[in-house]
């Protein structure tokens, strides 16, 4: 699977070692930075990492950032993107089954490492159900 994948300062070394997993896994993968723990704005790879899977470059997205919340509120601004955040397993299934989410958002503050490596690995995994799942989805966009 091509994954585009990026974190703000406090999300770093969580997307770090996700990168690490994701090519241990037979991922392939495009890091959108940060590059660095230089304090920096979620916005700025939260955007390029949503255009990225919004235009179809890459098939899902993953963010990092200390609460998810700055991430998933920006790439949810994109039409085509549905951003979830998740701090367990569970939450990373049922936004696959249920929402077709394509971005999984991940608060590093919150979850541990090999918490966050089982989201991910969940999320990368889990089909959408469609069904009556499919009409829901198709109100959501504005």
């Amino acid at each position: 699977m091509n994954i585009a994948i990026g974190s703000d300062h406090a999300g770093f070394e969580y997307k770090e070692g996700l990168r690490k997993w994701l090519e241990e896994n037979g991922h392939t993968y495009k890091d959108f930075g940060t590059y660095s723990l230089e304090a920096a704005d979620y916005a700025d790879f939260a955007h390029p990492v949503s255009l990225a899977v919004e235009s179809k470059d890459f098939e899902l997205g993953i963010l990092v950032c200390g609460s998810a919340n700055g991430v998933a509120i920006t790439a949810n601004k994109h039409q085509g993107i549905r951003a979830a955040i998740c701090w367990t397993e569970e939450l990373a299934s049922l936004a696959r089954q249920h929402n077709d989410a394509n971005v999984v958002c991940v608060p590093a503050r919150f979850v541990a490492f090999d918490v966050a490596e089982k989201i991910v690995g969940t999320f990368l995994t889990t089909a959408f159900e469609g069904g009556r799942h499919a009409r829901r989805v198709g109100k959501i966009s504005c």
